[in-house]
C-alpha cells in the first residue's frame, strides 16, 4: 500500500535520512519505533508532503507522491496526525473536526462526522467547545477525529500517547485498534515501544536515521538488543 525505497532526506546541509526503506501493507498496522531524533517525525512529514527528499521514491496505492502537494496527498487517502496534535485552540471542537474533512465533498461530511462521534462519544458532548479548554486526552481525540474527517485509507500517526495519563494512553491504543479493525491502515510513530509493538503486525526500528531492524510485532518486542534499548530490559 506504501512503499518507501532509499528514501534520503536533509535539512538543509543536515542529513536527516539515509536511504530509508519500509513498506505498509493494506490492513497492517504497522510501527515505527526509535529514540528522540532517530529520524522518524521527518519520514512522516516528507511522506505526508509536508517535507522533500532528497532522493528515493514514496509510492502510496500504486502512484508515486515524491511531487505531490500536501493536498493531493490527502486526497489520495494518505492522512497524518502530527506530534503534538497542532488543534486551532479558539476554534471548537466541530470547527476543528471539520477542518479535516475539508476535502470532502458536502455531503459526505455529516456521514464522516457520525462517524468520529461514534467513535469518540465525548466529543459529540463537546462539539461546541474552544478546543483550547479541553484535556489533553480529548484534544487528542480532536486530533484523531480530524484526520478521521478526511477519509484516510491509510493513517499516519505520530506520538499520539505523549503527555497522556496511562490509563488514556490505554484508551487511545484501543481506539488506533478498533480504526484498524474497521478497515483503515496504520502507521505508527511511538515512543512508547511496549505498547505500540505489542498491537503492530509489523515493526521497524529507526536509528540516526536509518532502519536497523524490522520483523513482526512480537519477534521485535523479544529482541535482546530492543529489549535493552527501548524497554530497559
Amino acid at each position: 500500500m506504501l512503499f518507501i525505497e532509499n528514501l534520503h532526506v536533509a535539512y538543509g546541509k543536515v542529513q536527516a535520512l539515509w536511504g530509508v526503506t519500509l513498506e505498509v501493507l493494506e490492513g497492517e498496522i504497522v510501527a515505527l519505533v526509535g529514540a528522540n531524533g532517530a529520524g522518524k517525525t521527518t519520514l512522516l512529514r516528507t511522506a505526508s508532503g509536508v517535507l522533500r527528499r532528497h532522493s528515493g521514491s514514496i509510492t502510496f496505492r500504486g502512484k508515486r507522491l515524491e511531487e505531490a502537494s500536501s493536498q493531493e496527498i490527502v486526497r489520495s487517502g494518505l492522512v497524518h496526525i502530527p506530534e503534538g496534535r497542532k488543534l486551532f485552540p479558539e476554534m471548537t471542537v466541530l470547527e476543528n473536526l471539520l477542518m479535516g474533512g475539508y476535502t470532502a465533498s458536502k455531503s459526505d461530511r455529516p456521514q464522516r462526522l457520525d462517524r468520529v462521534f461514534a467513535v469518540f462519544p465525548v466529543l459529540k458532548e463537546r462539539q461546541t467547545q474552544l478546543a483550547g479548554t479541553l484535556s489533553g486526552g480529548e484534544q487528542q481525540m480532536v486530533a484523531i477525529g480530524r484526520g478521521l474527517m478526511a477519509g484516510p485509507k491509510l493513517l499516519m500517526l505520530d506520538e499520539p500517547s505523549l503527555g497522556l495519563a496511562p490509563l488514556l494512553v490505554e484508551e487511545v491504543f484501543q481506539v488506533i485498534t478498533e480504526i484498524n479493525r474497521s478497515g483503515v491502515t496504520v502507521l505508527l510513530v511511538e515512543q512508547n515501544t511496549q505498547h505500540a509493538l505489542s498491537l503492530a503486525h509489523k515493526g521497524f526500528v529507526m536509528e540516526s536515521g536509518k532502519i536497523v531492524l524490522s520483523g513482526s510485532g512480537s519477534e521485535l518486542l523479544a529482541n535482546i538488543n530492543v529489549r535493552k534499548a527501548y524497554l530497559g530490559l
